[in-house]
């Protein structure tokens, strides 16, 4: 049987190919390493100086919510039971103390601590205010507690 000079040279490219391919360099490996944190916020006390003096008991239930405010309102009074930080993700959010009238505003890419057991709200600038609360508190726990009389905050 003779083989045509074609297959040979079909076939050798064939073996130049698969030999090339199996000395190929192997597939880049992602490198380990850590990452790089920024603490946003970290604190023993709400945004108005009041320290956090309980936490709640029984099996942890994390809560985060995106919370959009119109431009130009304010919350109605509400209360918190457990520790909980938010974040403006854009617009501004002042936070008012019923209780003492001190009021902050935080600006987009800051991070709160929230009151807990003071009646407070937030209220919103020029442009809407867009907000990630994060609440670790208890199953079966509202995350907001609305003082009597007014409407729910969310």
């Amino acid at each position: 049987m003779t083989t045509s000079p074609l297959t040979l040279a079909t076939t050798a490219l064939a073996v130049l190919a698969i030999t090339a391919a199996s000395h190929a360099a192997p597939a880049p490996q992602d490198t380990v390493q850590s990452g790089h944190r920024d603490i946003l916020i970290q604190s023993t006390q709400s945004w108005n100086g009041k320290p956090y003096t309980h936490y709640p008991t029984g099996t942890p239930q994390l809560t985060q919510i995106k919370l959009t405010i119109a431009p130009h309102s304010a919350l109605p009074w509400h209360t918190h039971p457990f520790p909980n930080v938010g974040y403006v993700l854009s617009g501004t959010l002042t936070l008012h103390d019923q209780a003492t009238g001190k009021s902050e505003t935080f600006h987009q890419g800051q991070s709160f601590s929230e009151s807990v057991d003071d009646v407070h709200r937030g209220s919103s600038g020029d442009e809407p205010t867009v907000l990630i609360l994060t609440y670790a508190g208890t199953p079966g726990t509202p995350t907001s507690i609305p003082q009597k009389g007014q409407k729910p905050e969310y």
